[in-house]
């Protein structure tokens, strides 16, 4: 431990000593770090359980069924009707919640009471299931209930930004009413509103999709089981996702033999993690690979950790040919070349561990500053930012733990990248060469 104090101590005297090669060092090793956290922080927040949505684990979705008429050449892809929900997923026995959303293409205005002017909030129109799948915060209030649903009430759960909006406050809101396109909404709980960034489960307003219009209606009357519910299932373990996935498609297999001769339903690999279906756009790409996406993965790794590392690798064997004469004192006094190794890594190390502190200080600047675009920057489809919309970066989703641990083995695999090879070619040099460079340099002292 004392020698180690003492490398950390030297390695802060040298830092003084040799400003333009600190800063040099320390610059690109942040810029290294900073550009690799701000892609481990978009990824944490597509993957991570963050609030509302900390079930991803054990979250699947089922969006997109296909249905091929075998009388006419053609094929309709949508999401599930009101008809398929009812007898198709809801009677699902491998599961702890089931959840379906109704995507209605219709805009909702809410006319504020103060008449400062109509706008358009996030809306969800969901069913109770969804607050036991996503756990939102009440600050007030409860959700609808099932009653709510099936007599098609006009209630609402309302996020604390839109009860201030509303009604100036987020306390005693429970009960009021709210005007949205004309029809009186009754407040029925208030919310602790979430990011736009986790947007399965972000809105402003949730109110029972059976409040939608023709929620019940199929989307062609060729296939009554095409419409436009998501579904969102949410399971205990990987164990009964497993046994999920196998109920869904021997119901396929019975649905396609039921109506053999007048159309089939395809679901692809549906229901679909939560991490597959960050990378997987569209449930029917069959040019998607696993391999694929790790293998780019890798490969924006390693291009923002190696090529740093040569440029740092540079800085420091440049350094290593100025400091041989010291090196072969220290040899000659009976320093082993391990323990010169040593001290060099950790004199590295310390310079490495305040570039990536920097990088850290970078990285969370870039991404508040820009979070309206850089996570989305890895989407194929970037999502549109609702006018309004709360977009802001938690501090759960900044300061995760694995962030810092990210952090830190980067400095590490930095450090070793960086600085091992050219301090173990420069240590295996004779002690006579490196001496010879230190009477070189006391002769050139006394010339001068």
């Amino acid at each position: 431990m004392r020698m180690r104090r003492t490398y950390l101590t030297q390695a802060f005297t040298l830092l003084k000593q040799n400003r333009l090669f600190s800063m040099l060092y320390i610059a690109g090793t942040g810029l290294a770090i900073a550009m690799t956290v701000v892609v481990a922080v978009v990824y944490y927040v597509k993957l991570a359980p963050i609030y509302p949505e900390r079930n991803r684990d054990n979250t699947l979705y089922l969006t997109h069924v296909s249905f091929k008429s075998e009388q006419e050449a053609m094929t309709y892809q949508s999401a599930l009707s009101y008809r398929a929900l009812q007898e198709w997923i809801y009677p699902l026995k491998n599961v702890v919640e089931v959840s379906a959303r109704f995507d209605n293409a219709t805009d909702y205005y809410v006319q504020p009471a103060d008449r400062s002017g109509d706008f358009r909030p996030v809306q969800k129109l969901v069913d109770p299931a969804f607050f036991r799948i996503y756990e939102l915060q009440f600050l007030e209030g409860h959700p609808f209930t099932e009653a709510d649903l099936a007599s098609g009430i006009h209630t609402a759960v309302i996020s604390d930004d839109i009860a201030r909006r509303l009604f100036g406050t987020t306390e005693g809101v429970v009960g009021r009413s709210f005007s949205m396109d004309y029809v009186n909404y009754r407040v029925c709980g208030v919310v602790r509103g979430a990011s736009f960034l986790t947007g399965r489960s972000y809105a402003q307003i949730y109110v029972p999709y059976s409040v939608g219009l023709n929620y019940k209606e199929p989307g062609t009357s060729s296939f009554p089981y095409c419409g436009q519910f998501n579904v969102t299932f949410l399971v205990k373990d990987n164990i009964q996702a497993e046994a999920l996935c196998t109920e869904i498609k021997d119901l396929v297999r019975r649905v396609n033999a039921q109506y053999k001769g007048q159309w089939q339903m395809e679901l692809w690999e549906q229901p679909t993690s939560h991490a597959l279906s960050v990378f997987k756009d569209y449930p029917a790409d069959t040019s998607f690979s696993s391999w694929k996406v790790a293998g780019h993965l890798i490969l924006m790794l390693l291009v923002l950790l190696i090529v740093p590392s040569l440029n740092l690798s540079g800085l420091i064997a440049s350094r290593m040919e100025s400091r041989l004469s010291e090196m072969g004192v220290r040899k000659a006094f009976g320093a082993s070349r391990s323990t010169l190794l040593s001290q060099v890594m950790w004199e590295n190390f310390f310079l490495t561990l305040v570039g990536g502190l920097l990088g850290l200080l970078v990285a969370w600047s870039m991404l508040y500053v820009g979070r309206e675009w850089i996570f989305m920057l890895f989407d194929s489809w970037p999502m549109d930012i609702a006018e309004g919309a709360n977009l802001y970066v938690s501090g759960e989703m900044l300061f995760a733990p694995v962030v810092f641990i990210v952090a830190f083995v980067l400095c590490l695999i930095l450090n070793l990248l960086s600085a091992l090879w050219p301090a173990w070619t420069s240590l295996r040099k004779p002690i006579v060469y490196s001496c010879l460079l230190y009477t070189s340099d006391a002769a050139d002292d006394l010339t001068r």
